[in-house]
């Protein structure tokens, strides 16, 4: 399926459930791997990216069952994964071939890691020079900067890392390299980016201690297998958010997703712009806090968006400027130059796209400003293979005058292979 037209939509009513945390699934299967043990895995994602990591750790002679229902992983220990026969393919996956190749730094064999086109183009110096400090060594393209990468793991030293950018991404390669480093290896940020690391190895037994902006690993230290349940991902129910804020006369319950604190910038702006949604339920599981997010239609107004909010609701900034398309006023972004290297640049693409619905937008060089309209046009937009992209769009179409065209979808099965179903499920005609 290559595109697809999206009618507007009545409302947007009903309760439902998004899959598991992406993040999440990704470090389960790594920390599960070189555990020692059987790790299970409920409401693991079973998006394209992770499946990815999936097939990496079994090229590396780890056994993974998956019945459907639960992933079980049969750990090797710290020290128990053989040389890949092939080159490991992260396919879109920027988590995974980052965090990977953390890993595989301290590993005792040869490993190559690539991705596809859109992954191949992506920034990897941000990983392969702390770990080249921490004595890795890295070989790729345009002088390793760029896969396919090629690694020579081997003995490892930790390091004190002050990272330039607030990335979960830096961190975690650096805490998995940690693993296999003598010493310590301690990573600081700006600001705190995610932190489902710092509880997932808290979790598997690592010896971790953390400060304001950072995190200590102690290398050498033997992981334990666990029992893990994935949260639903709120990076995946932004998208709903946005659709039940923005379609009037909505209601819109949203069960069992993750609300850790690192990942609730999304909230937070919305709530700021005068969305109505409450947290119902809280509870924890698996070292994560989850709730129900009930969210109810609201007049929505332009704010600033800037500071320590942006690591937090990074990758649902898209969901949020669909959201202040059609807000009062002026709603300005800034600090999030991330944007412009994920899987596209997804400043110029989504002031691109909501440019062609008929919204004011000016790009800036680490945001945007994004003058609100209770009017948007039809018509056809690109996800430019980025799916966040793709399903922010999807989402915009439904307050549109009239229908809009989504190209290139094959992309959200990624993050989020039930999107379009659900979606109809419960925008109401």
């Amino acid at each position: 399926m290559n595109s697809i037209t999206i009618q507007s939509a009545a409302s947007v009513r009903g309760e439902i459930v998004v899959p598991g945390d992406k993040s999440i699934s990704h470090r389960s299967i790594m920390l599960g791997a070189i555990a020692n043990g059987v790790t299970t895995v409920r409401g693991f994602l079973r998006g394209e990216d992770n499946l990815s990591t999936m097939h990496a750790f079994r090229a590396m002679g780890v056994e993974i069952d998956d019945d459907g229902e639960m992933i079980r992983i049969t750990g090797c220990g710290l020290h128990g994964l053989k040389e890949p026969g092939d080159v490991l393919d992260c396919g879109n996956s920027g988590t995974t071939i980052r965090l990977i190749t953390g890993l595989l730094s301290g590993q005792s064999f040869f490993s190559v890691v690539t991705g596809d086109q859109y992954l191949r183009k992506r920034p990897m110096k941000r990983v392969v020079e702390p770990l080249s400090r921490m004595g890795a060594r890295i070989f790729g393209r345009n002088g390793g900067t760029l896969a396919p990468l090629a690694i020579n793991g081997g003995p490892l030293k930790g390091i004190d890392y002050q990272s330039p950018v607030s990335s979960a991404q830096i961190k975690s390669s650096l805490m998995l390299a940690g693993l296999y480093a003598e010493g310590i290896t301690c990573v600081t940020e700006p600001s705190p980016s995610r932190d489902h690391s710092e509880r997932m190895f808290r979790l598997f037994g690592a010896s971790l201690i953390r400060s304001d902006n950072g995190v200590t690993v102690r290398g050498g230290v033997e992981l334990t297998a666990q029992e893990v349940t994935v949260p639903g991902d709120i990076s995946s129910a932004a998208f709903f958010m946005v659709a039940a804020l923005i379609t009037p006369d909505s209601e819109l319950l949203i069960k069992n997703v993750g609300v850790n604190p690192s990942r609730t910038g999304i909230i937070d702006i919305l709530q700021a712009m005068g969305g109505n949604i409450q947290l119902l339920d809280r509870r924890e599981v698996s070292g994560e806090p989850v709730a129900d997010i009930l969210v109810r239609s609201s007049r929505l107004k332009g704010i600033a968006i800037s500071g320590s909010v942006v690591p937090r609701a990074i990758d649902e900034l898209p969901a949020v400027c669909v959201a202040a398309a059609r807000a009062e006023g002026v709603t300005a972004i800034r600090d999030a130059k991330e944007l412009r290297v994920k899987e596209t640049d997804r400043i110029t693409a989504m002031a691109g796209n909501l440019t062609k619905l008929g919204i004011t937008v000016t790009e800036t060089d680490d945001g945007m400003d994004i003058t609100g309209s209770e009017h948007l046009l039809g018509g056809t937009v690109d996800s430019c293979g980025d799916h966040r992209i793709a399903m922010s769009m999807s989402v915009a179409a439904l307050v549109a005058s009239s229908a809009i065209t989504v190209t290139d979808i094959a992309c959200v099965a990624t993050s989020f292979p039930t999107f379009f179903p659900l979606l109809e499920k419960v925008a109401s005609k």
